[in-house]
């Protein structure tokens, strides 16, 4: 039977008492087998050099192949073998060896395979290799076969009585528990080691950190006190440099900031981005007239696009940021070599000692941003927009927060 092999086409073919095909009109080779039991998979079947008919498997129609995917993936095995490539020989000697260079421990395994996979592929892939490698460093030079459930529940076991939270337990176990999923699609495994190991439970309802109205005066007090001396440390080291007749460094005095530290805490407390999607903020995605910045989907955790309205201090904070910016067509927070951020970690340590805010992480200015606008009356939806949270599950944290709405739902019943 030939047709040409359409969504309306494939959606028509009804089972039969025995299996048959139908191969497309259009391209040559590309066929729909569709079984007595209604599952339909697609095939590309095509002539070698020697003339040999072969066949492969492009896979079921279904959620992860659509009509168009498998029609894309036949046009280019037809390409292939217009080149007089094999290409289902291409695919046995893929898999050989990725097995043959697979074989052996899981540090082989991330280095080899993995790595170059979720570098790729996975915003947070590198975080992904560094928790595998930091929180199981007995596991690395263990070969594959022999990573097993019990293992890793005496592992989770002994950092719970250390003192390690179950949140960070758990993540920690997920890490590694992707690595081995990839193992197991590759045929490097075959079964899932962690497939019975159930997450440790963790309190959802635990409170959000944020700043006090003391603490954030504080905080704010502490970075106008950083800039203050960086300019005037700045100034004396430019006196002692005229003084010896060296080049002078670039003059802090007429600049709103010393560095990037209190533009980028500030636009952080006021805009809830995450730290990452200020690293990559660019100034082509901030709008100074409309008072919009736009966190573009390939820098977001969700890939999806969002659009963050500038408060009064935000837009202030960038207007007088960009008058000093190292690149004013670039990245909004470079580092100093002019690339990507890489972390801030020490000027945020030292400006939290000089503010004395305890336990507060980075993350943490998302929290307060979050939780500000809950307490203002903001509903959950909207906040859940402006944060760019995937679902609104991970917004029910800050409902607590929302003023009087338990104590008015209470009152109903008298």
């Amino acid at each position: 039977m030939q047709a040409k092999l359409t969504t309306t086409t494939v959606r028509g073919l009804e089972p039969q008492e025995r299996a048959y095909e139908v191969v497309d009109s259009e391209l040559r080779g590309f066929l729909l087998r569709v079984q007595p039991t209604g599952r339909k998979t697609f095939y590309f079947s095509y002539r070698t050099n020697d003339g040999r008919r072969k066949r492969i498997k492009i896979g079921a129609l279904g959620p992860s192949l659509t009509i168009a995917q498998a029609r894309d993936q036949a046009t280019s095995m037809a390409g292939k073998v217009a080149e007089g490539i094999d290409v289902q020989g291409e695919k046995i000697e893929g898999r050989q060896k990725a097995k043959e260079a697979l074989k052996g421990t899981l540090g082989r395994f991330l280095t080899d395979q993995y790595e170059p996979w979720a570098l790729s592929n996975q915003k947070s892939g590198q975080y992904t290799i560094n928790t595998v490698r930091a929180s199981f460093p007995d596991l690395l030079d263990l070969p594959m076969s022999q990573i097993q459930l019990r293992k890793i529940e005496r592992w989770r076991t002994d950092r719970l009585q250390a003192g390690r939270k179950p949140s960070y337990v758990n993540r920690c176990v997920n890490a590694l528990r992707g690595v081995l999923t990839k193992a197991v699609e590759w045929e490097v495994l075959e079964e899932h080691p962690l497939k019975k190991l159930k997450a440790l439970r963790v309190d959802e309802g635990r409170k959000a950190r944020y700043l006090s109205p003391e603490e954030e005066e504080r905080l704010f007090k502490a970075l106008e006190q950083r800039d203050s001396e960086l300019k005037e440390g700045r100034e004396r080291g430019n006196q002692h440099r005229r003084a010896r007749g060296y080049p002078l460094l670039p003059d802090l005095s007429g600049h709103a900031f010393a560095d990037r530290m209190t533009p980028l805490i500030t636009l952080s407390l006021k805009t809830g981005m995450r730290r990452g999607e200020l690293f990559d903020l660019e100034w082509s995605c901030v709008d100074l007239d409309k008072r919009v910045i736009t966190v573009r989907g390939e820098t977001a955790k969700s890939s999806k696009t969002r659009h963050i309205p500038l408060s009064p201090t935000a837009h202030q904070t960038l207007v007088d940021w960009l008058r000093q910016a190292p690149l004013p067509d670039g990245l909004v927070f470079p580092a100093d070599d002019g690339g990507r951020l890489d972390n801030v970690k020490s000027s945020w340590n030292s400006i939290l000692k000089k503010a004395g805010i305890e336990k507060f992480r980075w993350h943490d200015m998302r929290h307060d941003f979050a939780s500000k606008l809950v307490m203002n009356g903001v509903p959950l939806n909207t906040v859940r927009e402006l944060c760019g949270h995937a679902s609104l599950n991970t917004t029910l944290r800050y409902a607590h927060l929302a003023p009087d709405h338990k104590a008015d739902a209470v009152a109903l019943i008298g």
